[in-house]
């Protein structure tokens, strides 16, 4: 099968980009697989691709920033998606060229915006797919409106949980598409896994508010505290790092918390650890989650939602607290420092269950995606398990109306308040 992802720029860094990169590597074992990127701003990705997978731009930034059709507003990439500023006249041309010439039998979206594009350009003969990386209810009612009206048209959505598939056969009505949960996957491990001995507590991710790092650092306070020869150390960077520097300070906690900057792999600093710990207010996924889980780390973590609780199983590979819980967090964390059997025997479950995030479960789940979907264009049918459709078509129209509704109310909120300037 030849299969295509789209991508908004895959010479970034992010969680997106690195699971599309391992999917893709893991396909191009059996498929012919390329990676389409809308945009294009350095020479070589950040990320290492696997060679059998092929990478091609359709905008490159470094050279046509100022082309005069990027000046132009979008029509086709929605307005309401995040990223509708990168986009213009110029990325809806490419885009839809690139969709009309498409030789692939599955094209697959990695965005709200792309997926848009490919519900409404790709060719009849080509399996649309879109994948949800955030989760439905994080986008705007505007956005979802759009998207209801546009995901009509594609063949599959998946999502990276049960709770935001359920999300989607619950809140939207599209008839005919199939809505299943397709998690991410992380590569097996090059490193033998942490042995539990070092007296070391890690968490990793991008330095924002939502990740609450803030909470975890007043949480290993306790932890130094009754045992200050363990330390915390964070990896990553972003807005918060000057924040949560003087919240080290002002805790006194130099000697033991350590914001070590972004770093590549992370896998070679998973096993230098014995604990991994989350305490995000809101997870779509949970990559850091999975990620330390397969270098034999237990994790705390809040049982935010939607993902760690799919991913964790609470007592047995880690722990779940209840989120914002500094307490909670505190205490599940002196659980696992304070035992060293319990500590070891929670890693060794999460090294065992994490291997169903291995590339190899998920891949045969996309493969069966696709076959499934292709099969029902062959036969005029929908790829839609009958269980899917228990949900009442109705419920979907409500939320529509709903959302409609308030898209509505806010636009004329925000026309009453221009009134007052």
């Amino acid at each position: 099968m030849k299969i295509s992802f789209l991508i908004h720029n895959a010479f970034g860094i992010g969680g997106t980009i690195t699971t599309t990169f391992n999917l893709a590597g893991a396909l191009a074992e059996r498929h012919d697989v390329e990676i389409v990127s809308a945009l294009r701003h350095r020479e070589r990705p950040h990320l290492v691709l696997d060679p059998r997978v092929r990478l091609r731009a359709l905008v490159d930034l470094r050279k046509e920033a100022d082309h005069p059709l990027h000046g132009r507003p979008a029509k086709v990439f929605p307005a309401a998606e995040y990223r509708y500023h990168q986009y213009s006249e110029l990325t809806d041309q490419r885009l839809g060229e690139c969709l009309a010439a498409l030789d692939a039998d599955a094209v697959i979206g990695t965005r709200p915006g792309l997926n848009v594009h490919i519900a409404r350009q790709a060719p009849p003969h080509v399996l649309r797919v879109g994948q949800e990386h955030l989760t439905l209810d994080n986008h705007s009612p505007r956005l979802r409106t759009a998207l209801r009206r546009a995901y009509r048209r594609l063949d599959v959505i998946t999502t990276v949980t049960e709770a935001d598939a359920a999300a989607y056969r619950r809140k939207m009505w599209l008839p005919g598409v199939h809505v299943e949960a397709l998690p991410n996957s992380v590569p097996d491990p090059a490193l033998p896994p942490a042995d539990g001995t070092a007296k070391v507590v890690i968490a990793a991710g991008r330095l924002v508010p939502v990740k609450r790092y803030d909470l975890l650092i007043e949480a290993f306070a306790r932890v130094a505290a009754a045992h200050p020869d363990w330390h915390l150390r964070i990896y990553g960077k972003g807005e918060e790092q000057a924040n949560l520097r003087r919240l080290i300070e002002r805790l006194g906690l130099w000697n033991n918390v350590f914001l070590m900057g972004a770093a590549t792999p992370m896998e070679a600093e998973w096993v230098k650890g014995s604990i991994g710990a989350a305490a995000s207010d809101f997870e779509p996924f949970g990559m850091t989650i999975v990620e330390a889980m397969r270098c034999g780390l237990p994790v705390v973590s809040t049982d935010c939602p939607y993902g760690p609780g799919e991913i964790i199983e609470d007592g047995v590979d880690g722990r779940l607290v209840p989120v914002g819980d500094r307490d909670a967090l505190a205490a599940a964390l002196l659980e696992l420092v304070g035992d060293d059997e319990r500590r070891r025997r929670t890693g060794r479950a999460a090294l065992d269950n994490a291997r169903r995030f291995a590339p190899g479960p998920v891949v045969t789940q996309a493969e069966r995606l696709l076959e499934t979907a292709a099969a029902a264009r062959r036969s005029g049918g929908a790829a839609t398990e009958p269980h899917h459709r228990t949900h009442s078509p109705l419920a979907g129209r409500g939320h529509a109306a709903r959302d409609a509704a308030h898209a509505a109310a806010t636009g004329v909120l925000r026309s009453i308040r221009k009134g007052r300037r």
